[in-house]
């Protein structure tokens, strides 16, 4: 009887020179180790994500504001609040940390589309927009030290209530933008940093800008 040999399995290999990138057969980073080029695309949950977080902080300072107006006009006890000066210095202050903030996503958006010699230092103005935040925290709790000096607590009066209350409820949301700027700055010096971050946290903190606006003159206004 005849024996049948079968010859073995051909295994084909790949050429490791045909796997464009870094990743091998993955390729998880181009061929050119550009990780900041790969990462510019914006994915859509983080587009819309940071919409449904500023919706989302709209309707809860609505809220305060229907609030506010109920009170006010059901209260015989509501009386005038002279608003601390540094208020409108603090404005200002928040105002110009929005304008650093655009002239940095203008500034590391160059860099991570084009030659990186003709963007030194992209960082920089991120870092004078995290400072000018501070200053802004720094000035609200001046603030509120302003009107305790005047006898003015958080149960006082509603007045004073709602002045406390608003001004703390926005100052922790900022202090949600500086540690997404933190965030930004820390991505960007690891080379990792997703243009669809930048974007919404430059979105996040233009936001707490205008509502800051939106508060000061309810307060005014107001109290």
């Amino acid at each position: 009887m005849a024996t049948t040999v079968h010859e073995p399995p051909k295994i084909e290999r790949r050429d490791s020179s045909r796997l464009a990138g870094n990743g091998g057969g993955r390729n998880l980073v181009p061929a050119g180790g550009d990780l900041v080029r790969l990462k510019d695309y914006a994915p859509p949950p983080a587009s819309t994500g940071i919409w449904v977080v500023l919706a989302s902080i709209s309707m809860t300072f609505a809220a305060f504001t229907s609030a506010l107006m109920v009170r006010q006009g059901s209260a015989p006890d509501w009386r005038h609040l002279a608003l601390p000066q540094i208020l409108y210095f603090n404005t200002l202050v928040l105002i110009a940390s929005s304008v650093t903030l655009e002239m940095a996503r203008r500034q590391v958006g160059a860099h991570m589309t084009g030659p990186k010699n003709q963007t030194a230092a992209p960082a920089r103005w991120l870092y004078v927009t995290l400072f000018l935040g501070l200053v802004f925290v720094s000035g609200q709790y001046v603030a509120w030290l302003q009107l305790r000096a005047q006898g003015l607590y958080l149960a006082t009066n509603p007045n004073s209530s709602f002045f406390y209350v608003l001004t703390a409820m926005h100052g922790l949301h900022l202090l949600g933008g500086l540690g997404g700027l933190v965030r930004v700055i820390r991505r960007l010096d690891k080379s990792i940093l997703r243009k669809s971050t930048l974007d919404a946290t430059s979105r996040y903190w233009h936001f707490m800008d205008l509502l800051w606006v939106y508060l000061l003159w309810l307060l005014w206004t107001k109290l």
